[in-house]
């Protein structure tokens, strides 16, 4: 971002925090976000918190997946430790990409071009990166074996290599395999072709949903009746939020082109609510009876059929079977129907898991994320590994905001493991997800593992509101360049 475009977004900001009386330092502190105050003009501030005592331990770390996560951690372990000595294996020259800008590529807020970058401009000095893929795990030896055929030893490791996207699980998209949302997207590009069917978890593909997007408003408003869906599947996701986040931007680009009417939007969700969260499950209820959307709870999407431009859910529900006379309770029976659907416009949420050569390993788990205490991100059965992000087995949270939390404790555990200490630091679950519900709204759902909202800021967390927009469009992608892969933010 150019300097006098971050320069405007804090003229807007400033605009609409001082209509609620507060200054924008106070509400970046409110919002979690003084430790990225030195964006903001708050360098002392930030420089401040962010001095601390550096530890003379010692040892041999390396770190699996240079994304968000991984470089985060290792640019803190980096500026906490008096001699790091730290590898990063990463296989991807984009891979600290601004993945939580694929939604705005999509639909056309932003360009590629904003979300892209070279991993080796966010390596910290001193930290030595491998260009290749962690193959095989030998935990008991501390060994990790490469793509290439070498083998390499540590005395710590930490696995943040994200998730895959496992496309080839749906029938009709086999020949995609496995994608990853920086990595090459030829094989789902020609799956889908120019058949309306798109997906923004991948940067290309993302650019490909803004083309498609465009031609069904068009259809819409030169009159034709045509039907967009949206799926949510039956795994865990990175950003929850994502799949009607897509669908909200839909309707702005349809209502802007003033084609709404012409439109009917449909979301189909695995699960039987729209959020984890009451209070926001309740609030997204309501954004969609007022933007007339339809949505179907416990759908899975199975089967796509690209040539006919259809595609088959797996519904279901719960039936009441045989009484049991010892339980004095009628026992629940799951049914299942294929329902078929015809669309225009599909946006896809592929089904996601953990690498098969970490999910399958002796670090993954029979789920397949990396198993670790949800408060320490500690492995459960390895005391010398840790993880964090996308690939860790931590209750919700598969997000950017998610991480943020997370790679601060991860380090402050890690060295005090180095030291021989106590694991003292907690992540507490915090998660966050600016859920975009129109070109210039945002409702900032917050929250843990209580299941309840955490707001940050003294508003109604259930509003949409332009304020977080700006936050989304224009300051979180900075606070996450300059604040968290600088490790300070």
């Amino acid at each position: 971002m150019a300097k006098n475009e971050l320069d405007d977004a804090l003229e807007l900001v400033d605009s609409e925090i001082k209509k609620i009386g507060i200054s924008r330092r106070e509400a970046f502190k409110l919002a979690g976000l003084g430790s990225a105050a030195y964006l903001m003009g708050g360098t002392s501030e930030a420089q401040a918190a962010t001095v601390a005592q550096a530890s003379e331990a010692k040892g041999k770390i390396l770190i699996i997946g240079g994304g968000l996560a991984g470089m985060s951690t290792a640019a803190r372990l980096s500026s906490s430790l008096t001699t790091p000595d730290i590898t990063i294996v990463e296989p991807l020259s984009n891979s600290v990409s601004y993945q939580a800008g694929t939604t705005l590529v999509a639909s056309g807020v932003y360009e590629k071009s904003d979300i892209v970058y070279n991993t080796k401009d966010f390596l910290p000095a001193g930290v030595k990166l491998i260009k290749d893929k962690a193959v095989e795990f030998n935990p008991d030896a501390n060994k990790v074996v490469l793509g290439s055929g070498e083998t390499l030893s540590y005395d710590f490791l930490i696995i943040a290599a994200g998730l895959t996207l496992d496309f080839g699980r749906i029938k009709g998209l086999e020949e995609v395999g496995d994608a990853y949302t920086a990595g090459d997207a030829s094989k789902i590009l020609k799956a889908f072709g120019d058949s309306g069917i798109t997906s923004m978890y991948n940067i290309d593909t993302a650019t490909e949903t803004w083309t498609q997007m465009q031609k069904f408003v068009d259809k819409a408003k030169n009159g034709e009746k045509v039907k967009g869906i949206f799926s949510h599947p039956d795994t865990a996701i990175k950003c929850g939020g994502a799949p009607k986040k897509i669908m909200y931007l839909t309707n702005s680009r349809l209502v802007e082109a003033g084609a709404r009417d012409n439109a009917e939007l449909t979301y189909y969700v695995n699960s039987g609510k729209m959020f984890s969260v009451k209070e926001y499950h309740d609030a997204i209820v309501k954004q969609f009876e007022a933007r007339d959307f339809k949505w179907n709870y416990k759908h899975n999407l199975t089967t796509v059929d690209i040539q006919n431009k259809t595609a088959i859910f797996d519904k279901r529900w719960d039936e009441k079977g045989p009484y049991d006379e010892d339980l004095e309770e009628y026992s629940m029976i799951t049914k299942h129907q294929e329902v078929e659907v015809p669309f225009d416009f599909m946006h896809i949420t592929p089904p996601m898991k953990a690498p098969d050569e970490i999910g399958s390993s002796a670090v993954g788990s029979g789920k397949g994320w990396v198993p670790v205490n949800k408060e320490t991100l500690q492995h459960v059965k390895y005391k010398n590994i840790f993880s964090l992000g996308d690939i860790a087995a931590v209750p919700m949270g598969k997000t950017g905001g998610s991480v943020r939390k997370q790679y601060k404790v991860l380090v402050d555990n890690l060295i005090a493991a180095m030291e021989g200490k106590e694991l003292n630091a907690k992540y507490a679950g915090y998660t966050v997800c600016p859920l975009i519900t129109d070109i210039g709204k945002v409702m900032l759902a917050e929250f843990d593992w209580t299941k309840k909202p955490t707001p940050s800021f003294p508003l109604d967390p259930t509003q949409e509101r332009y304020i977080w927009w700006l936050l989304k469009v224009y300051m979180l992608k900075p606070m996450t360049q300059y604040g968290m892969l600088s490790g300070k933010a």
